[in-house]
């Protein structure tokens, strides 16, 4: 019997789907891809792009899945973005190895060991309470309503204090041991590892490319809740941190990963702190008053789950951006009624979906050529918030993702995405002249 990593490469559907994947990508006898993908490519033929993964709890183990078939016809990884899971993913894929190598199998063991469960960290009061909640027992009738009430009564203290129930400091504990297993545990040592590119030529001219063309890079998204701003990690992290070559990675995914009420906010002190219209806060942040003493961080997915325009250039890319999200690609409305206490729950749930897919859905409208490059994996009944994950259901989730990256390898085009781009890039560049959107102006402070 298979265990350990070897339980998801082994696995009949996984070995099935990579076979597929490299039978669409017409690998050659190293499995390398000779069917085009990018326009930017290394010595040995790996292709390169970049890449964005969606939020998604415990659902962020498919995403793996996916990765792992991108590499294993012969693509890598330059910019790597994502948002909570996805920021996990994201952080892991960028610091495993050097942007040449397989990364998403050095991964895979860390995720499959990791003790999920115990992410969870708060005392017996936030833990009664959030076994209730994720068990459903307040919908079950007015007594269960009520015993997970006198749960919700003995945390307010906790609420009040950390304004989290957990602290997750377990989860940070963790991620530093697998980074420091890598090498890699700041932006520095980060920035050491996505230095050790390979010579990187244009697959059309064979033009060797200018590293401020290709060079690597990671961007995570957290909510600053202080000062409303979408903060992308860790390339605005001086505004947030003195020395910020040296705060841990850890803590800026933990930032991008603090969903709200269940994990406490990061907290930092700007190093700007008590200036007024700081110019460095104006121009990355879009912030012109006081800086504040204190910032609070919560879970990026309120304000951008998918950030897939992090990579975004005007124009022909010489790399696409593939986007990954977790969950049907077919749309359903929420549902929302009344009458019924459950009906608060789904109000709330409605809510907060209207605002985390809202700027992320604006951006593919305002660019609907980015629906070429966006792959949904179908997670099927599994539940995002189920930290009690069996062994069996992270490998079917790593299954799944396996499959959609398969399929997206097979339907998508290179050089029919290239002439589309260029076929909008005379409207593209107007329409930034003449009035650029509320989404291009952030995405300018962001990547200033």
């Amino acid at each position: 019997m298979t265990t350990g990593p070897d339980r998801f490469f082994a696995h009949p559907d996984v070995v099935g789907h990579v076979a597929q994947a490299r039978a669409a990508a017409r690998c050659d006898a190293g499995g390398v891809a000779t069917r085009a993908y990018s326009d930017t490519v290394d010595d040995a033929g790996h292709q390169y792009v970049d890449l964005v993964m969606e939020g998604g709890g415990v659902l962020g183990i498919a995403l793996l899945g996916y990765t792992y078939v991108l590499e294993q016809v012969g693509l890598r990884f330059l910019g790597i973005g994502g948002t909570s899971a996805g920021a996990i993913n994201a952080t892991l894929l960028a610091a495993a190895a050097d942007p040449a190598d397989p990364r998403s199998e050095r991964i895979v063991g860390a995720v499959a060991a990791a003790p999920i469960r115990s992410f969870f960290d708060g005392d017996g009061d936030a833990q009664d309470l959030t076994e209730s909640l994720l068990a459903g027992r307040h919908r079950k009738g007015l007594i269960g309503l009520a015993a997970v009430g006198l749960e919700a009564l003995q945390v307010v203290d906790n609420l009040k204090k950390d304004l989290g129930l957990h602290p997750g400091d377990r989860v940070a504990a963790w991620l530093d041991g697998v980074l420091a297993g890598f090498g890699v545990t700041d932006t520095r040592s980060l920035g050491a590892r996505l230095a050790r590119l390979p010579r990187i030529h244009h697959r059309r001219t064979g033009a060797t490319l200018l590293p401020t063309q290709t060079l690597p890079c990671l961007r995570l998204v957290a909510a600053d809740i202080t000062t409303e701003t979408r903060a992308i990690l860790p390339e605005m992290a001086e505004l947030y941190w003195p020395d910020a070559e040296h705060v841990p990675l850890s803590r800026f995914v933990r930032a991008s990963m603090s969903i709200p009420f269940a994990f406490a906010p990061v907290r930092a002190r700007p190093p700007a702190r008590g200036r007024p219209q700081d110019p460095a806060w104006t121009a990355r942040a879009g912030w012109a008053g006081v800086v504040p003493d204190e910032v609070l961080f919560v879970d990026g997915g309120i304000v951008s789950n998918f950030p897939i325009d992090v990579f975004h250039e005007p124009g022909v890319p010489i790399a696409p951006t593939f986007g990954v999200k977790l969950g049907r690609a077919e749309q359903a409305p929420n549902p929302v009624t009344s009458g019924t206490l459950g009906a608060i729950g789904n109000f709330a749930a409605a809510l907060l979906n209207a605002a985390r897919h809202q700027g992320d859905d604006e951006f593919i409208l305002d660019n609907p050529d980015y629906r070429h490059l966006v792959a949904a994996i179908d997670t099927g009944d599994h539940f995002w918030l189920d930290f009690g994950l069996t062994d069996d259901a992270r490998v079917d989730l790593f299954a799944r993702g396996a499959g959609a990256a398969a399929e997206f390898l097979a339907r998508f085009d290179w050089d029919a995405y290239r002439e589309l781009r260029a076929g909008l890039g005379t409207v593209e560049r107007k329409a930034s002249v003449e009035k650029p959107s509320s989404r291009s102006r952030r995405r300018l402070r962001a990547r200033s």
